[in-house]
């Protein structure tokens, strides 16, 4: 009786035990019992281990049985010799030393314009002219004055040649005249500046005053006169170049908005560094034959400062650096005829730049292939297979 009453609270047991297994989580957690909650949670990360456990041992037989290769896909490209041409890329604005705005000499009212904006105007060419307030009239009578001198000195002078009269009257009729005329003189140049004249040939860019207007000497803008002719572009070299960006060096000036390119020489540059921003100034003559570079258009500069006829080029984004500074990048080597090949890691020596390449120095060679795509996927010593199509 006594064992049969054992068995029975053993399989009591059991299945209190088995019913407490069978338990959700929320279940656990709504009874709120912590030593329960506790054991749950072992039972649950043992139950963890062992599931890793397994996959490990899984993953591990998959390696050894799974013969097919992963190893990642490349191209790669030939390191060939080639020259090198290496420009310095400026910008700077085209200027011209006859670009000019016209104020009047004399005060008054600008009577007449005679030009338009857009004219062609010659040297000297008369441009406006300014009411001279009765200086006209003030010629014309000193003129007569100076007319009247001259008959008399002559008059005096013819005399004197006869021996007849005296030196005194000979004399004061020559100073007379002399002093005539030269007021006459002063009176004319004082007339002339009631004429604006155009100082050089050029085209009238802009009538700024009209006809009409009461002008002053340095106040009034009458009109701007622009040359076309002998247009330049002037910009600032870095110091850096000096030895390189010398007069009659050739280059190369592009004109974005006018989508136009030419050839060109520098013709002057500076003897004297900034010294705010270590740079000195160069001048480009611009030929301009059609008319259509204007002043203060933005152009652009390329001027071989370095060439390298034997030089090799590699992209800029293949490169990569290590802990000490050094660049390094990838070539093939020992490469079968499925196209697999090791990746091996090579420091190099850089120069110049140009656009996205860049020039190599030291470290590879003519013929050498360098990984292209993939460059910062692969390590050192790795086996790759090369997908050039």
């Amino acid at each position: 009786m006594k064992h049969i009453l054992s068995i029975l609270m053993a399989a009591l047991l059991l299945a209190s035990c088995g019913s407490d297994n069978k338990k959700s989580i929320e279940d656990i957690i709504a009874d709120g019992d912590l030593t329960t909650i506790r054991e749950k949670r072992s039972e649950i990360v043992a139950q963890q281990q062992l599931i890793a456990d397994q996959i490990k041992q899984l993953d591990d037989k998959i390696a050894i049985l799974d013969t097919t290769k992963r190893i990642p896909l490349i191209t790669t490209f030939t390191a060939k010799e080639i020259v090198f041409n290496h420009f310095l890329e400026l910008q700077g604005n085209v200027q011209t030393k006859q670009n000019l705005v016209i104020y009047p000499e004399m005060a008054g009212v600008l009577r007449r314009v005679y030009v338009k904006e857009g004219q062609q105007v010659d040297k000297g060419q008369l441009l406006a002219s300014i009411d001279d307030g009765g200086l006209g009239q003030q010629v014309a009578q000193l003129q007569i004055q100076a007319d009247l001198a001259k008959t008399t000195f002559e008059r005096q002078e013819r005399l004197w040649n006869q021996k007849i009269g005296s030196e005194i009257q000979y004399l004061q009729a020559k100073s007379n005249y002399e002093a005539q005329q030269k007021a006459v003189n002063q009176m004319q140049s004082q007339l002339e500046k009631t004429m604006v004249r155009a100082p050089f040939k050029g085209v009238i860019d802009d009538v700024i005053t009209d006809q009409g207007s009461v002008v002053a000497p340095g106040q009034s803008q009458l009109m701007r006169i622009v040359n076309l002719d002998n247009m330049y572009i002037e910009t600032n070299v870095p110091e850096s170049y000096i030895a390189n960006v010398t007069k009659n060096k050739n280059l190369q000036v592009d004109f974005p908005v006018l989508g136009k390119t030419m050839d060109a020489k520098i013709r002057q540059a500076g003897n004297f560094i900034n010294p705010s921003n270590r740079t000195f100034k160069i001048e480009v003559a611009v030929p301009n034959k059609d008319r259509d570079i204007k002043p203060n258009l933005t152009a652009k500069l390329r001027i071989n400062d370095y060439t390298n006829a034997n030089a090799i080029l590699i992209p800029q984004s293949i490169i990569s650096e290590n802990e000490n500074g050094q660049q390094y990048i990838y070539v093939i080597k020992d490469k079968n005829d499925k196209d697999e090949a090791i990746a091996e890691r090579v420091i190099i020596e850089t120069g110049k730049t140009q656009e996205d390449v860049i020039e190599v120095l030291a470290g590879i060679q003519d013929g050498t292939e360098i990984i292209e795509e993939g460059a910062r996927s692969v390590k050192n010593g790795q086996a790759v297979k090369v997908i050039n199509q």
